[in-house]
């Protein structure tokens, strides 16, 4: 398994358009980006790959890291930065089958399936496979299980990816709190790599309209307001699924510079043979 980390910023993106923060330029100066999240994974026994959301950077993205087009992908939710690079498809792909969760969202009265078949109907490529949370599907050689997690006010789905063949792991938790059900830790538990959603440090939680959730017995918080980990959470996290390794994603420009490219937090095109 070869995973390719396409896209680990926030919705902004690291650097962020019109921004001159230390830490924008500090990215401009080492040449690094942090785009809109999505990952990519190849399984070389069936020569097939999978792809984790759409970024709007998809087109950057690929032909940055020059990795094959997807023969699958999965869609976590339906959040801009997730879901809205699947208009590349047009004109490149074929077909195009995705998968992605068949629970009805109270919010939009919709699943995330249904809300791509709607909003994506003029894409004659794409094929969307309704999937239940929680039950395992075989894509791309792969055994790929979505799981719940927190991020209000819409339903999004962490997951599971392991190859049969060599049992190797990659977990991803999705955009989440640290809130994530019990049930669906069993399923990321002990991945040999796992991506963790932190979009910021702790310590920026006062800067929160609402400030910080989910306090460890230190008085940290693991929550940033209601819908993403901080950096404590996501490696409390890591730390009780019994992570390999952990490397943090969705990460946003607020990090301050001399924190913001620190371990574990990735940036674009790091890849990783499991």
């Amino acid at each position: 398994m070869r995973v390719t980390l396409l896209g680990t910023g926030d919705t902004t993106g690291t650097p962020t358009v019109g921004c001159d923060c230390d830490t924008c330029e500090a990215a401009r100066e080492r040449g690094v980006e942090r785009t809109r999240f999505s990952v990519h994974v190849e399984n070389e026994h069936v020569d097939e790959s999978l792809l984790i959301d759409f970024s709007p950077d998809f087109r950057t993205q690929f032909l940055r890291e020059d990795v094959p087009l997807p023969d699958a992908a999965i869609v976590t939710h339906i959040h801009f930065d997730h879901l809205d690079g699947m208009g590349n498809v047009f004109r490149v792909f074929d077909s195009l089958d995705v998968y992605a969760a068949d629970e009805t969202d109270p919010k939009t009265g919709k699943s995330v399936a249904e809300t791509i078949s709607d909003d994506y109907h003029y894409l004659e490529a794409i094929d969307v496979e309704p999937t239940t949370p929680l039950e395992t599907i075989h894509v791309s050689g792969f055994n790929v299980t979505l799981v719940p997690v927190e991020h209000p006010p819409l339903v999004c789905y962490g997951l599971a990816i392991e190859d049969p063949a060599t049992g190797a792991k990659l977990s991803i938790t999705g955009d989440t709190s640290y809130n994530v059900p019990e049930e669906s830790r069993a399923v990321l538990a002990d991945p040999d790599l796992l991506l963790a959603d932190a979009i910021v440090p702790a310590h920026l939680c006062e800067y929160h309209p609402i400030g910080g959730r989910h306090e460890g017995d230190d008085g940290v918080p693991r929550t940033f307001g209601t819908k993403h980990m901080t950096r404590e959470g996501a490696l409390a996290l890591a730390d009780e699924l019994g992570a390999d390794r952990t490397r943090l994603v969705h990460v946003a420009h607020y990090y301050p510079a001399d924190e913001a490219f620190e371990e574990p937090l990735a940036v674009d095109g790091e890849t990783y043979e499991l």
